[in-house]
């Protein structure tokens, strides 16, 4: 099916939802971006390509900084605005919703999950501390979500490998090898598109065994 986009005004300025949808979909997967890049992160555009085909619409939520091209991304606060004022156009296909995102969109997720009554969590890359500083830890934002949560994790990521993460109600899967971007060294057993492939085949059986998308 063709993708569309959406134009979302938000006390934080306009934000754009590109749906990518399912034919008969069970859920909607709404997933945002990280503080250093957009939509076209390798790891949202194969969630993107691989999902609608197992009966899950992906929504890839463009943050209104990001929308209004700027460099540098708004303040935690800002994001959760943003974020909430983008539910009810996610909300509106009438199929339950799991919250996603990379890195600061996986903390936005996890922050408002209850709030907004969202299915599930998708935290890609979540950042559990700034590099090199574990004493900085966001753990709580996520063991905090309250809502059944994925954690999906390169093995070499500078903001927390998975051996690193505190134990919870959360799953864990972990991409071998993979940086924040989940990008893999050329020398790795595996490579870019085996690594996207076990990201895609874990979420999309997670979302699929959750309540709202059996």
């Amino acid at each position: 099916m063709t993708t569309r986009t959406e134009s979302v005004d938000t006390p934080a300025g306009e934000a754009r939802i590109t749906w990518h949808p399912a034919r008969a979909a069970k859920l909607v997967l709404a997933v945002s971006h990280g503080a250093g890049g957009g939509i076209e992160a390798r790891d949202l555009q194969a969630l993107a390509a691989a999902l609608p085909a197992r009966g899950i619409t992906v929504a890839l939520v463009e943050q209104p900084w990001r929308v209004a091209g700027k460099k540098v991304a708004a303040a935690p606060k800002v994001l959760d605005e943003g974020w909430r004022a983008l539910w009810p156009a996610l909300a509106k296909p009438g199929l339950p919703v799991v919250a996603g995102g990379r890195s600061a969109g996986a903390r936005v997720a996890c922050r408002t999950a209850v709030e907004l009554g969202a299915a599930g969590v998708l935290a890609l890359a979540f950042p559990l501390h700034p590099p090199g500083r574990p004493e900085k830890s966001r753990a709580e934002e996520l063991t905090g979500a309250g809502r059944p949560t994925l954690v999906v994790q390169g093995g070499r990521d500078p903001f927390g490998r998975p051996g690193e993460f505190p134990a919870g109600e959360h799953q864990l899967v972990e991409i071998p090898y993979g940086d924040h971007g989940f990008a893999v060294p050329k020398k790795a057993d595996l490579t870019q598109d085996e690594a996207l492939g076990k990201i895609t085949e874990a979420v999309g059986q997670w979302l699929l065994a959750l309540p709202a998308g059996g």
